[in-house]
């Protein structure tokens, strides 16, 4: 029997866990690693952090409330407009991987705003993005012209900036100080224009330096791995990670920034906005290549724009952030799962991206 529940309460509680794992592409007998992979995930629900059962979240029901219909009297744009802000010399792959996982997941428009030198590599990786070489970084300009080539950056991006239903910060941002000081102004101007933030990669590096940029503003995201959590739980909290006591941890760093939603990534997912944990343990993968984080930018920025959209409808009760990033774990280690099926140990990132898709059909078939 589950510790805290009745033998009917328990039994309910794992018949629910079966069905949302089906949902999720679970009980794959012909597949050893997947039955595998199903318990280790059961056994995980039940310890994680405290209290793991009572924070396991829907995410088969948030999945099916928030993601849009398909019908023909819908036009460009009213399935989401998100826009990536990263991407330099060295890394171009990243900013691309956010941006492409965003269309690929249903959003009507992605745009890229990177380096002139990344700028031209990101196009050829794919027509569909709307790429703007706005952004420079140290090496190219003289400290004279700083103040004028921030000044056209700024004036750049909010051409734009009301038609964005998200923004994501970070991937493939890199740490150069003039480019990080240009991204400073650009989520200053995010803010001031009340469009929500997806922030990751280097830009949870500039936020636990100048946490400031999100401080009690309910719009921005922040999605840390294991190394940008710890980052930001010395700077804002001044002390190490204690996952003993990881869900009040978590809130109590929420409530440092104040008013933020993290998304913690890890073995499973943790997220708040200060008031309570949700998890996400459901499914996944064992092969960690480099680029997940990206995708789940992106994916976070179409489900959270999709949940703004239900809200304002009056169709939900709970924070559509919260919501938004729920929906975006589940279906990353959905499609994760599916690639590794196929892929094993060669799984790459490009391979989950293109399974993102028919995760999402799976769960939300389009209705013809």
């Amino acid at each position: 029997m589950v510790r805290g529940f009745s033998p009917a309460a328990a039994a309910a509680v794992f018949r629910r866990q079966n069905f949302l794992i089906r949902c999720l592409g679970g009980y794959r007998k012909e597949k050893n690693y997947s039955n595998n992979f199903h318990h280790h995930c059961v056994i995980r629900m039940h310890s994680a952090m405290s209290g793991g059962l009572s924070l396991e979240a829907d995410a088969v029901s948030i999945l099916r409330s928030i993601t849009p219909t398909l019908d023909p009297t819908r036009h460009k744009g009213q399935a989401g407009k998100v826009a990536v802000v990263g991407g330099c010399r060295e890394y171009t792959g990243a900013p691309y991987f956010s941006a492409i996982s965003a269309l690929k997941l249903g959003a009507d428009v992605s745009h890229v705003f990177c380096t002139k030198d990344a700028a031209t590599v990101i196009k050829s990786y794919s027509p569909e993005l709307i790429v703007h070489p706005i952004l420079e970084e140290s090496y190219s300009i003289r400290n004279e012209e700083k103040g004028s080539i921030l000044a056209k950056v700024i004036e750049e991006v909010d051409k734009w900036m009301e038609r964005f239903d998200c923004l994501v910060i970070g991937p493939g941002l890199g740490r150069d100080p003039f480019l990080l000081d240009c991204v400073s102004n650009i989520m200053k101007h995010a803010r001031e224009s009340n469009v929500p933030m997806v922030i990751d990669g280097d830009g949870l590096f500039l936020v636990a330096n100048s946490p400031d940029l999100v401080r009690g503003y309910p719009l921005a995201v922040l999605t840390p791995n294991v190394n940008e959590y710890k980052r930001l739980v010395q700077k804002i909290l001044n002390c190490e990670v204690n996952d003993e006591e990881g869900s009040k941890q978590l809130l109590a760093l929420a409530k440092g920034i104040g008013g933020v939603t993290i998304l913690r990534k890890g073995k499973s997912d943790f997220i708040t906005d200060g008031e309570k944990v949700s998890a996400v343990s459901i499914y996944g993968s064992p092969r960690r290549c480099g680029g997940q984080g990206d995708i789940l930018s992106g994916s976070v920025a179409v489900f959270l724009s999709w949940a703004r959209q239900s809200a304002n409808r009056g169709e939900l009760g709970t924070n559509p952030t919260i919501l938004g990033c729920i929906a975006a774990s589940a279906i990353l280690r959905k499609a994760a799962s599916l690639a590794f099926d196929q892929k094993k140990r060669s799984t790459l990132t490009s391979d989950i991206i293109e399974c993102l898709g028919r995760s999402l059909e799976e769960i939300c078939p389009v209705i013809s």
